[in-house]
C-alpha cells in the first residue's frame, strides 16, 4: 500500500506494510542487530580489558573496524524501526542519522586497505614493523580514516544548507539519502568517490597480497595465514561493495518483480547491511587464537568463577 506524507509543500511517498508483516521484518533485524553487536559489544569489551590487544597495532585496527560496524547497525535497525513506527523523520534528525552512517561505511574500507598493509610489512618487512607500525601511528592512521570519510560526505551537507530552505529542514520525509541530498549532481559526485575510494583500496589489497606471495616462502605459517587474511579481507570488501550498487539491485528485481517491492527493499537492506556484520565478528575475532582465548570468558560469561573463587570453593 502506497500512502502519501505532505508537510508544508513537500510530499514524501511512504510504502507501508501490513501489521503483521512489518511486525515480523522489525522482528527479525532487531534480533539480529541485538545479537551482532552482542558478540562485537564483547570484542570491544574484551580489547579494552587486556593490554595485550590495545597495545597492538593490529588489534587496534580491527576494534575500529568493529566498532564502526556496530554504528552502522544500530543505525539501519534504529532508522527502518523508526520508518515503521513514525513513518518519516524530521530531515535534520535525518541528516545526523544518515550522515553517521555514511562516516562508518566509508570507514570500513579504508580500515580494511590499511590491516591489509599492516599483514605485508609483518610478512615483507618482520624486522622493521615495531618501528613502522607503532601504536600511536595506528591512531593517526585511524585520524586520517574519519578526515577522509568526513570529506567525502560534508560537501553534501554544505551544499544542502545552501540550496534548501529553511522550511525544507523543519519538514518531515522519509528517511533516505536520495531524500535529503536531492541535486542530481551530488549523487554523481558520491558515485565518482565512491569510485575512486574502491579502486585505491582494491589495488592496495592485490598489490599487498601479491606482494606477500612472492616474498614470503611457500611453507611459512605466517606466510599463509597473511595471504589468507587479505582474501578475506577482499571477500568483505566485496560485501561492503553491496552498498554502492543497493539502489541498482533494487530497481532491477522492482522492475522484474513490481508488486513485491517491499519485500525487495527489506531483503536487500538486510543482505547488504546486516550480513557484512557478521563477518568481523566470526572471521577475525574467532579465528584469532589469542583473541578467541579470551572472548569466550565473557561471551559466555565464563568469568564468573574467575571473579568470585571463594564461593566457587564454598559450594557443595
Amino acid at each position: 500500500m502506497s500512502l502519501s506524507n505532505t508537510s508544508r509543500n513537500f510530499t514524501t511517498a511512504v510504502y507501508r506494510d501490513t501489521l503483521n508483516t512489518a511486525i515480523i521484518k522489525n522482528v527479525i533485524t532487531v534480533v539480529l542487530c541485538i545479537a551482532i553487536n552482542y558478540v562485537n559489544g564483547t570484542l570491544v569489551h574484551t580489547f579494552t580489558k587486556y593490554q595485550v590487544f590495545n597495545m597492538n597495532p593490529r588489534y587496534i585496527l580491527y576494534i575500529h573496524l568493529v566498532i564502526n560496524d556496530i554504528i552502522l547497525l544500530t543505525l539501519f535497525t534504529l532508522i527502518q524501526v523508526l520508518s515503521y513506527i513514525v513513518f518519516t523523520l524530521n530531515v535534520s534528525l535525518c541528516i545526523v542519522l544518515l550522515m553517521t552512517a555514511v562516516f562508518a561505511n566509508l570507514n570500513n574500507p579504508l580500515t580494511l586497505a590499511v590491516m591489509a598493509v599492516d599483514c605485508y610489512i609483518a610478512i615483507c618487512f618482520p624486522l622493521h614493523r615495531t618501528n613502522i607500525c607503532t601504536v600511536r601511528k595506528t591512531y593517526v592512521v585511524i585520524g586520517l580514516i574519519w578526515v577522509i570519510s568526513t570529506l567525502s560526505i560534508l560537501p553534501d551537507l554544505f551544499v544542502a544548507l545552501a540550496t534548501e530552505s529553511q522550511e525544507f529542514f523543519r519538514s518531515r520525509v522519509f528517511c533516505l539519502r536520495e531524500n535529503i541530498f536531492r541535486k542530481p549532481y551530488l549523487t554523481e559526485k558520491r558515485d565518482v568517490s565512491n569510485t575512486v575510494l574502491l579502486v585505491i583500496v582494491w589495488l592496495t589489497l592485490f598489490y599487498t597480497y601479491f606482494r606477500i606471495l612472492f616474498t614470503a616462502q611457500a611453507a611459512s605459517t605466517d606466510a599463509k595465514k597473511a595471504r589468507n587474511t587479505v582474501l578475506l579481507h577482499g571477500f568483505q570488501l566485496l560485501l561492503c561493495m553491496l552498498t554502492y550498487v543497493f539502489h541498482l539491485i533494487i530497481d532491477g528485481l522492482t522492475y522484474l518483480f513490481p508488486k513485491g517491492v517491499l519485500d525487495i527493499r527489506f531483503t536487500i537492506s538486510v543482505f547488504v547491511q546486516v550480513v557484512p556484520r557478521l563477518i568481523s565478528p566470526v572471521v577475525y575475532g574467532l579465528r584469532d587464537k589469542t583473541f578467541r582465548k579470551y572472548l569466550k570468558r565473557y561471551l559466555f560469561c565464563t568469568t564468573c568463577a574467575d571473579t568470585h573463587p571463594q564461593k566457587t570453593l564454598k559450594k557443595p
